[in-house]
């Protein structure tokens, strides 16, 4: 059974545990939010997409 989650779902959960758990201020979160939309749209966006499929690719790959 595999389970797909996207990366924006697991980043967006990350900075909200710390806003909630690390005190991180709202408008700090804001900034990572506004800056991964501004990367995302970016030249090298499809860059990154590639760089994390790659490392789906090789944590699916393992043999625990």
């Amino acid at each position: 059974m595999t389970i797909a989650v996207s990366a924006v779902i697991l980043l967006g959960v990350f900075v909200f545990l710390l806003w909630r758990y690390a005190r991180l201020p709202l408008w700090q979160a804001a900034i990572c939010a506004a800056f991964g939309y501004y990367l995302a749209a970016s030249s090298v966006g499809p860059e990154i997409g590639n760089g994390l499929r790659a490392l789906a690719r090789f944590i699916a790959g393992l043999d625990l």
